[in-house]
């Protein structure tokens, strides 16, 4: 019996040999997981979280009693060393006057800041109010207010002397809202997108390349505070700690409530899906993502602390502030670790 060399036919049926032919053959599955915003997913929950009401009763009644403890024992420190020393009680009663004096300040500091955050709001409900009513003494009227709102501003004084020159000559509300818009709010517009494509930028940068738990977490919320205390003193809010910290959570509230942080829309996925650092790299991925996340928090906090809405000027697009943010930054990346 001699010994067969050479390729072995395996002959099948007529079925199974159709489910193996390359045209009927399933298609790989593609097993890749998508980026997931683990920064920006915890900040706004962080930010946008409700406390209990017996954990607000519990630290504002500790908060109370430790005020009142404080209080007593500065109290008694002083007079006990007025009596003991006056000298050295004179010093010690300036001392806390002088401390009181600086919390005093800084509450001032944070009402003005409130205030000036509502005068954006009153500023904005008037203007659209305005203009559903087409009233032309109104709309003027916002813009005279808006002019005045930056009349500390060198970088405006040549804008608020057109639109003075110019509200004469227009005679519908929309227009003179149209106007002080182009003349007052164009070059904050483009400060703002500045703020927000640096901020994007840094999320983006820092989730990518920094391997430590809770970096990219830390990076997105000192980054988004920032960014959004930034634009409020852009458009003349000057939001203190507490104005800042009450901006980010209507603004991330509102974004949570429209379920703008999810993934799953078109923009997000186009940007997740599209870049070739995404398949390659998991934290490349999230740093897309968390980038391009961060932009909509800017957006969304432009629309917030900006006095007028958009109507002449275009509204900013998420997808081109990614674009400007992001170019050349992953490539820069990618074409250094291929040459290395």
């Amino acid at each position: 019996m001699t010994e067969r060399r050479g390729p072995v036919l395996i002959e099948l049926d007529g079925d199974a040999a159709e489910m193996v032919t390359p045209a009927t053959a399933p298609p790989v599955p593609d097993t890749a997981e998508a980026p997931d915003p683990r920064a920006m997913r915890t900040l706004a929950t962080l930010a946008t979280r409700r406390p209990l009401r017996l954990a607000q009763w519990f630290w504002s009644l500790l908060g109370a009693i430790l005020a009142l403890a404080v209080s007593v024992a500065a109290w008694n420190f002083v007079t006990g060393l007025l009596a003991a020393n006056p000298v050295l009680g004179g010093i010690a009663t300036a001392l806390v006057a002088a401390f009181v004096l600086v919390l005093l300040a800084i509450a001032v500091k944070e009402w003005a800041a409130f205030a000036r955050l509502g005068t954006l709001d009153h500023l904005r409900q008037a203007a659209d109010s305005a203009v559903a009513d087409s009233d032309l003494a109104a709309a003027r009227k916002v813009a005279e207010r808006l002019s005045a709102l930056y009349a500390g501003r060198p970088e405006l004084d040549w804008g608020r002397d057109r639109l003075k020159d110019r509200l004469g000559d227009v005679f519908d509300a929309d227009g003179a809202i149209g106007l002080a818009e182009t003349e007052l709010l164009a070059p904050l517009d483009t400060a703002a997108r500045a703020e927000v494509e640096a901020a994007a930028r840094q999320v983006a940068t820092v989730t990518a390349i920094v391997p430590l738990a809770f970096a990219d977490v830390a990076a997105a919320l000192t980054s988004n505070l920032r960014m959004i205390r930034r634009i409020a003193e852009i458009y003349g809010g000057r939001a203190g700690t507490l104005g800042s910290w009450r901006l980010t959570r209507s603004v991330l509230t509102h974004l949570v409530a429209t379920g703008a942080v999810a993934v799953g829309d078109d923009l997000i996925g186009s940007v997740a899906g599209g870049s070739i650092l995404s398949k390659v790299s998991r934290r490349f991925g999230e740093g897309i993502v968390n980038g391009a996340l961060t932009a909509r928090v800017g957006v969304a906090a432009i629309e917030v602390c900006r006095p007028l809405p958009f109507r002449v000027a275009k509204r900013p697009s998420v997808s081109g502030l990614v674009s400007r943010a992001l170019s050349g930054l992953f490539d820069g990346m990618s074409s250094g670790s291929r040459k290395a």
